[in-house]
């Protein structure tokens, strides 16, 4: 509603043509749709739950094409992408979503597109509960234990010397019991979003010690946990969109009538071109806002003819 009153005091001369009530329609349509986040700054992308899974449909719906033609892209590529969404998305979320993937600091290694969608989706998600992870796992790593009193020993001590990311043995990391033992209490307190207790316990469960990463990337191939986002279908419908397509194949078709079509007629007159009046959705923000200015040098250049004429 903030937002909604906002765009409509920014836009209140434009709006004032067409009427409050068929802005609200719009505006509240676009945020039903998941189209009201789209070139807008990050700081309103991130701001909901709701929001955040609209970013995640729109960038799958917009790029899947990199999947469906087997392109292998560097996170920086992927970044790109997503600012064409949000041209202020900051690098540096994109940067640890490939870490998910890549597991290491190698940023110019190529990853699929599905790798990367659903490493960016946790990282992006539940970015704020990944930051209370990574805390805590430092802590463990470092023999401390924010729910109970831990004796140093000769094996936590070893732990104590090792870094974090370090991937030069399979027992590096921390013992899953224990991990889950402290997530739990950050599940139950936690304000923000985070992933189904039941769902990270099954996660754990399922190993004896694990390391950051492979718990991210754990996280990020679970379907029950892409299923509690909402925002994407599983892997394996990953590259289909029935309603995209249909659009496309109408845009295509379109296309094609126009490139077959003859300038003209045998009786010389020009050929029947599809309309291009064709219904048009307005946006009710940023657009008006840009179109306003348009107005304005049309009329300063009209203006400026005409003076030129007299």
């Amino acid at each position: 509603m903030e937002d909604a009153v906002s765009q409509l005091l920014e836009n209140r001369e434009d709006i004032s043509q067409y009427g409050i009530a068929r802005f609200f329609t719009e505006y509240f349509n676009s945020v039903r749709q998941g189209t009201h986040i789209l070139f807008r700054e990050f700081s309103f992308v991130q701001a909901t739950p709701h929001n955040r899974a609209s970013y995640l449909r729109t960038f799958w719906r917009c790029f899947r094409t990199v999947g469906k033609n087997g392109d292998l892209l560097t996170a920086k590529d992927y970044h790109c992408l997503l600012q064409l969404l949000c041209p202020d998305f900051p690098m540096e979320l994109t940067q640890k979503a490939a870490r998910i993937v890549l597991m290491d600091d190698a940023m110019d290694c190529l990853m699929s597109f599905s790798d990367f969608l659903f490493a960016f989706q946790i990282q992006f998600y539940y970015s704020e509960f990944l930051e209370s992870v990574a805390a805590i796992y430092q802590d463990l790593l470092a023999g401390k234990n924010p729910n109970t009193v831990i004796v140093p020993t000769s094996s936590s001590g070893q732990h104590r010397s090792r870094q974090a990311s370090s991937e030069c043995s399979p027992l590096d990391g921390v013992e899953a019991s224990l991990f889950y033992q402290c997530l739990e209490t950050l599940l139950d307190r936690s304000k923000y979003s985070c992933p189904p207790s039941a769902l990270v316990k099954e996660v754990l469960s399922s190993v004896q010690r694990l390391t950051f990463y492979g718990f991210l990337m754990a996280l990020a191939k679970h379907h029950g946990i892409n299923r509690a986002v909402g925002a994407l279908p599983d892997k394996g419908d990953l590259l289909l969109d029935p309603p995209m397509d249909q659009e496309l194949e109408k845009l295509v078709a379109q296309v094609s009538g126009l490139s077959i079509s003859t300038p003209a007629s045998s009786s010389g007159e020009p050929a029947n071109l599809p309309s291009r009046n064709s219904p048009r959705i307005n946006s009710p923000w940023k657009p008006l806002h840009h179109r306003r200015k348009v107005d304005t040098e049309s009329d300063i250049s009209t203006e400026e003819t005409d003076s030129s004429e007299n």
